[in-house]
């Protein structure tokens, strides 16, 4: 979406809230707002920040250009004077959060907006639309792959979601650790490495499958995966061995009991002579599908459906308040809806071994906590004055910041099962 405008992607009343302090000679108050999460989703222990550099540049092209304004205008969106203001519209203020690929926890400070309340109002929807779903599919892609205890998964989940999620939704399973994708748009977009054979229409395309394997092998050699339950499993591998030999790369199994499948594929294969040859399973498995084969001889995992639906939690439920006006904290008091006021930033703290210990948030105004030898602070620059920072992380130290992350966590925290957050969160 380089050079795409961004402006409209937002929901109308950030526009009639713009207008009215416009009015009233509000809109030029210093403001900051944040966001956080209230709660993780029910359930988790942990959550991971994703689609930090996905809001990095959504900003960048937050725009109004004749398209958007004339949009505006014939839907009678907002008066005149507004439309001018929006004219000349480009975000100058400052962003500050978790680097992505960073653990989250409750109340953490993720995105903190610095600007007037006109320019910082306007990024509400965009910047939780962004972080919202990026986070809950890296959330639930990081459970996977912890479950699936450094076995491979390939993210196939582009047929079970909108097509523009399909790809950020690639990204963010890339970053958690997932090893390629089946989407070749996120393969251009994000470099991320792609992988992909044949579905079952391929196979009953053929006069029988032996013919399906042969044309199969012949255009993509013997390390090819061949799926191998479109009719009898049994007969399917041992048709596979046939055509490709004892080198063939993989088999594929995507339906049935795939753990009592995998054990039962694995001493055929042996028997055959194909002891190199892998087992990839794949057909609705999520984290607890992955956990529970475990023990079973599978090599590779092929997910779609649950990981691009966040796994049951597809929203990270993070709200984006505001806690500063002209240097005055605010907090909003609704039961059940509460903030927490003034600009907030956050340290972790750890165990000499690195294991987490808990998340401290503070307001910067107050007299900063203490840091350990052990402690490390969270929060970094984004945008300044409007602008990317120089030395944003890149695909490869989101991924290790992920697996450095999981590994800081209590072993309580990797748990499937439901439970508190893996460390507390403390407000100094």
């Amino acid at each position: 979406m380089t050079g795409t405008s961004t402006a409209l992607l937002t929901d109308h009343y950030e526009l009639t809230m713009l207008a009215a302090a416009l009015a009233a000679g509000t809109a030029e108050r210093r403001c900051v707002f944040e966001t956080f999460a209230r709660r993780l989703p029910n359930g988790r222990r942990y959550g991971i920040v994703g689609g930090t550099a996905r809001v990095v540049d959504a900003i960048s092209r937050f725009t109004f250009g004749d398209d958007e304004l004339r949009e505006l205008a014939d839907r009678e969106v907002v008066d005149a004077a507004t439309l001018g203001w929006l004219a000349d519209y480009r975000f100058a203020g400052d962003v500050d959060g978790y680097p992505e690929g960073e653990l989250y926890f409750p109340g953490s400070p993720l995105c903190t907006v610095r600007g007037t309340f006109a320019e910082a109002v306007l990024l509400e929807t965009l910047v939780l639309s962004v972080l919202n779903h990026d986070s809950a599919i890296m959330s639930a892609a990081a459970r996977m792959v912890s479950a699936a205890n450094g076995r491979p998964i390939i993210e196939m989940g582009g047929r079970r979601t909108h097509e523009a999620a399909a790809v950020s939704s690639a990204r963010a399973a890339y970053l958690a650790g997932f090893a390629t994708t089946s989407n070749l748009e996120a393969g251009r977009t994000y470099a991320i490495p792609t992988a992909g054979t044949c579905a079952h229409a391929f196979t009953l395309l053929h006069d029988s499958e032996r013919d399906a394997f042969a044309a199969q092998v012949e255009a993509l050699g013997t390390g090819t995966t061949l799926l191998v339950d479109t009719y009898d499993i049994t007969a399917g591998i041992e048709t596979a061995i046939e055509v490709a030999g004892p080198s063939l790369g993989a088999v594929r199994i995507d339906s049935g009991d795939v753990g009592v499948l995998a054990r039962q594929a694995r001493v055929q294969l042996d028997d055959l002579g194909a002891r190199n040859t892998r087992i990839v399973v794949s057909g609705d498995l999520d984290e607890y599908a992955i956990a529970a084969l475990r023990a079973e001889p599978v090599d590779a995992y092929g997910v779609g459906t649950s990981l691009v639906t966040g796994s049951g939690s597809p929203t990270a439920g993070m709200v984006y308040k505001l806690v500063e006006v002209d240097g005055r904290p605010v907090a909003k008091r609704s039961s059940h809806k509460e903030s927490r006021a003034g600009r907030k930033a956050a340290l972790r703290r750890h165990k000499p071994t690195g294991t987490a210990l808990e998340e401290v948030v503070y307001v910067l105004a107050d007299d900063l906590p203490k840091a350990g030898e052990h402690d490390r602070q969270l929060v970094v620059p984004q945008l300044r004055g409007g602008q990317p920072v120089a030395d944003l992380p890149t695909l490869d130290q989101s991924r290790q910041r992920v697996r450095d992350g999981l590994v800081s966590l209590p072993w309580e925290g990797l748990k499937l099962s439901h439970g508190e957050p893996a460390i507390p969160t403390v407000y100094s």
